[in-house]
Formats: structure tokens, C-alpha cells, sequence
């Protein structure tokens, strides 16, 4: 068994795909308009690395136990480092190329999976971080506590959406019960890759540029988190 957050075609009803679609399409209307505010020389660049970054990690399977595997999601990342309105955008185009090219997740569950990983991941990675940014301030130390934990929580939340929309609309055979506990289950085992790949890559920018970490803008002395042989403290 693969586990992947993706939903693949026919795992909800059509009912429940058209209104998640929509609940989507008005989630990247939203994004869309925030993101304008947000872009910038620094912002837009960085966005288009952080997509391209995301879709290859996202094409790698890591072992989670015996017969699951799971992938970055990504929502975290692209939020402490591009801002929620910009990374919703980021991972919304990341899940539609791999749909409509790849076959990877069910064209009539994009609207699901958009919600599931560009809305809910993004917006709850980015409230964790956001709530922890005093503590990512501090140095490295704390910023790579701060990306971890929301990593590791926004895979979590974001596996109980896949959860609700299967309660929702469910067609795949399996009680919810089941797919509670495994979504649950291993989605926690997930969360800890997550939250390792998201603060290394984090922390690698940061000790490079920090000025390019979205939730490092404000800091009274941005630079207090390299040594001065340029390196991260």
C-alpha cells in the first residue's frame, strides 16, 4: 500500500468533489488577491524556486513503514518561506501540473486535494509558525523548532481534511473508521519527514539569505542568526 495525500478519482462522490472544487476555487481567489500584496524582487523569485523545489521533493517517495511511503507536502515550507497567500498559489500549480501531467491525483479531485494541501496545510503551517515567530527570532535554533512543528502539524490537520472529505462523500469501500486511523496514523509518522525536510531546507536559506525567509520580515536584526564567518549560529 502507497499512502499519499492525493486523492485519486472516484474516492469521493461527484457531489463532494464539485462543492470542495469550489470551496478551492474560492480559496485561490482569495490567495490571489492577498498574494499581490506580497509579491515583490525578493518574493517572486523565491516562489518560483519554492514551486520547483516542492514538485521534485514531491515526486520522491521516503519509507514510512513496511508497504507505506508518504511525500513532502509542503505546505509549511512554502509558507514561513514565500508567505500563505503566495505558497497557496505555489502548491495549488505544483497539484494541478501533477495532475494534468502526470496523472498523479484525480483531475476531479483536484478541488479536494487543492483544499487539502494548498488551503488547510498552507494556512495551518502558517499559523503555527506565525504563532511561533518570537521563539524563530531568536537564532537558528528556534527557527528550525518553529519549522518542524509546523510541518509536522500541518500534515496532520491537513490528512484529517482528506479524513472529512471521505466522511462527507466517501466511495472507496473502506469504513471511515479505518481511514481515519491509517490517514491518522501514518500521517504523524509522515509528519516527522516533514518537519526534518522543512526545517533543513528553512534553515539552509536562512543561513544563506535570511532576508528571503517570509517569517523572518520585521525582524529588528534579520542577521543575528549567521556567525560571523557567515555561517548559521
Amino acid at each position: 500500500m502507497v499512502l499519499a495525500m492525493h486523492m485519486s478519482d472516484g474516492l469521493v462522490n461527484t457531489p463532494t468533489a464539485l462543492g470542495f472544487g469550489l470551496v478551492a476555487a474560492v480559496g485561490l481567489a482569495i490567495a490571489v488577491s492577498r498574494a499581490r500584496a506580497d509579491l515583490d524582487d525578493r518574493t517572486a523569485p523565491m516562489a518560483g524556486l519554492v514551486t520547483a523545489f516542492v514538485f521534485a521533493v514531491q515526486m520522491i517517495n521516503f519509507p514510512i513503514l513496511p508497504g507505506a511511503s508518504g511525500h513532502l507536502l509542503g505546505g509549511a515550507l512554502v509558507a514561513i518561506l514565500v508567505g500563505p497567500w503566495v505558497g497557496s498559489l505555489c502548491i495549488a500549480i505544483v497539484l494541478a501540473v501533477q495532475a494534468l501531467l502526470f496523472a498523479d491525483g484525480g483531475l476531479t479531485a483536484l478541488g479536494t486535494n487543492i483544499v487539502n494541501m494548498a488551503i488547510v496545510g498552507v494556512l495551518v503551517g502558517w499559523t503555527v509558525a506565525l504563532s511561533l515567530r518570537p521563539l524563530a527570532r531568536r537564532g537558528r535554533t528556534g527557527l528550525l523548532v518553529t519549522a518542524f512543528v509546523a510541518a509536522f502539524v500541518n500534515t496532520v490537520v491537513a490528512s484529517l481534511a482528506f479524513v472529512l472529505e471521505y466522511a462527507v462523500g466517501g466511495t472507496g469501500g473502506a469504513s471511515l473508521a479505518t481511514v481515519f486511523t491509517l490517514m491518522l496514523g501514518l500521517h504523524v509518522l509522515i509528519g516527522i519527514g516533514e518537519g526534518v525536510i522543512t526545517a533543513a531546507t528553512v534553515g539552509a536559506v536562512a543561513a544563506v539569505r535570511p532576508d528571503l525567509v517570509y517569517l523572518l520580515r520585521g525582524t529588528a536584526a534579520p542577521l543575528e542568526i549567521r556567525t560571523a564567518r557567515g555561517s548559521a549560529a
